[in-house]
């Protein structure tokens, strides 16, 4: 999550979101809402989708007094309900299609301008480049030749070569040359790559997957706060270990923050964990929305918005004490990258910005991002092994709070709403996981392979970074222009200062006076410094987050 601050005594979906707004709205003497609730929840009962059916003569062993003190608990209102109308959500669920959206591929910026990158949603493989006019375009990752992967060709002539035979394609998907072709031969109309719609809307690039229909722009995602004069974000993207799902759930959780990533920077401490609040404002067949806050502080209420098929957003508004409106706004963009893997393009922004953004460089920004996530992926990839062995629906496996998880059984209620429309999920009260296991190849070399040719970016293999989908080198640098150049900056600047810490040393072996031997032994430790906070900053860049009690 990227680097921003929020008001004090806001909850916010991750403590990094605090950063930006901190100081200013510490000044904001009496905070309103620019759109209080309208109403409070119209539809107080829980709905959901057909009930899960499964889990034939699988026996659940509970305790009694467990059992007992569940069924209290829930008397005073504790618990969510773990029952709702299926009745009314199988007929207000209507028809959904997961191809008829559009999906957030990548942050326009960091697409290259002379390689192909490899992506994925849910199951389908892309390719996105720029061609000779920098116009993005993405295909299907399969030459019509061989199957060889496109994304592991390269651009020529404002083409995208296949590598494997030479086969270049222009920006529709079309064959233009096959350098075995015989002199005077036509290419056939059928070597064309599949080609796919893209869009570049306020500097993220999306694509329409329907097989079937033309795009809907209607559909395509546009966030009024991020049109604004004078609106600045911060934007970065990270690859996840875990399902998209498991993702969203972790991003509409409040709750977390103070423990999970307590101290993480000064807005988030483990002191400040209480009960929320939340008004549940609107339901539709594409999300929900409605208000949280904290109980303490319940005059600062922030809107949460989940949209089909997966955008979350959270904002903040008020007034400050100069009586400006003044605005902060959270943005996740959680695509489905395959089972078990997600791809999160996060924005963070406000109306104003703060002085400790302006001064800090841009790759602490982002490595504090990555702690953030490195924090919760333990248990979120965990939670991810649970449902897909357990293969229950989620109110078979959670104990949801009232006063901490509504967003989270809100959403798994909407993918009962919805999921009769996608490749697999796993709702509150029913679930179709997914027919077919991912496939893990074996075999060192094989694995190796597959992850170098999957990687969306230049120098993953062949650089002292192994290739680990859970190393933050490929979680996050290889994804973010400005994090490469810096690591290859320190890189060269550590290896500098060493050679001439070396070098100053070997002086003043030489030298004839003592004062030059003070003067250059005294140069070499300065310049060996050098070398060593360049190494640090390369480690924070580069190196995952372990916490304390989990070091050896």
């Amino acid at each position: 999550m990227g680097p921003t601050m929020t008001p004090t005594g806001t909850v916010p979906l991750s403590p990094l979101l605090l950063r930006l707004s901190a100081a200013a709205a510490a000044a904001a003497a009496a905070p309103r809402l620019k759109n209080p609730a309208a109403a409070a929840a119209a539809a107080a009962g829980a709905v959901h989708g057909v009930r899960w059916a499964g889990g034939g003569g699988r026996c659940r062993r509970r305790c009694r007094a467990a059992v007992v003190e569940e069924a209290g608990a829930r008397e005073d209102g504790v618990l969510l309900p773990k029952e709702g109308d299926d009745a009314a959500a199988a007929a207000a669920a209507g028809r959904y299609d997961w191809k008829e959206e559009w999906y957030p591929l990548y942050l326009a910026k960091e697409v290259p301008d002379d390689a192909a990158l490899p992506l994925t949603v849910f199951d389908r493989q892309l390719v996105l480049w720029r061609d000779g006019d920098g116009v993005l375009r993405c295909h299907e990752d399969r030459c019509p030749h061989r199957l060889a992967k496109l994304s592991e060709g390269q651009i020529v002539d404002g083409r995208l070569e296949c590598l494997y035979h030479g086969w270049q394609f222009d920006g529709e998907g079309k064959c233009v040359k096959i350098p075995q072709l015989p002199e005077g031969a036509k290419i056939p109309r059928s070597a064309c790559a599949r080609n796919y719609e893209v869009r570049d809307s306020q500097g993220v690039v999306w694509v329409w997957m329907s097989d079937a229909n033309p795009p809907d722009e209607q559909k395509l995602p546009w966030f009024e706060p991020y049109a604004r004069p004078g609106f600045t974000d911060l934007s970065t993207v990270h690859e996840l270990p875990y399902d998209h799902s498991i993702l969203l759930e972790n991003l509409m959780d409040p709750a977390h923050v103070p423990i999970s990533h307590d101290r993480t920077d000064w807005t988030a401490k483990r002191e400040d964990a209480q009960a929320l609040f939340f008004d549940v404002t609107e339901r539709t067949a594409r999300g929900f929305a409605g208000y949280w806050g904290r109980t303490r502080t319940p005059h600062l209420r922030n809107l949460l918005r989940f949209e089909a098929p997966c955008v979350l957003t959270n904002t903040l508004e008020y007034t400050d004490k100069d009586g400006k409106d003044q605005c902060f706004s959270a943005q996740f963009l959680c695509r489905p990258a395959g089972q078990g893997k997600s791809m999160l393009i996060v924005r963070f922004g406000s109306t104003i910005r703060s002085p400790i953004a302006k001064v800090l460089p841009a790759w602490y920004l982002h490595q504090n991002a990555c702690k953030v996530f490195e924090q919760d992926m333990g248990f979120l990839s965990s939670q991810n092994e649970v449902l897909l062995r357990e293969k229950v629906p989620t109110r078979e496996l959670y104990l949801n709070l009232r006063s901490s998880d509504t967003w989270v059984a809100e959403y798994r209620k909407w993918m009962d709403r919805a999921g009769h429309g996608m490749p697999y999920y796993f709702g509150h009260s029913s679930l179709a996981p997914p027919p077919v296991p991912a496939v893990v190849e074996q075999a060192p070399a094989g694995a190796v392979a597959g992850m170098s040719a999957s990687f969306p970016a230049k120098g993953g293999v062949g650089t002292v970074h192994a290739p680990n989908p859970t190393n933050r080198y490929f979680r996050h640098v290889v994804h973010c222009k400005g994090c490469r150049a810096s690591v290859k900056k320190y890189t060269s600047l550590k290896n500098a200062f060493a050679v001439l810490a070396a070098a100053a040393v070997a002086a003043s072996i030489l030298a004839a006076t003592r004062q030059w031997k003070a003067v250059l032994l005294a140069a070499s430790a300065v310049l060996a410094a050098a070398s060593y906070a360049c190494d640090a900053m390369l480690s924070l860049i580069t190196t995952n987050f372990i916490r304390t009690h989990r070091r050896l």
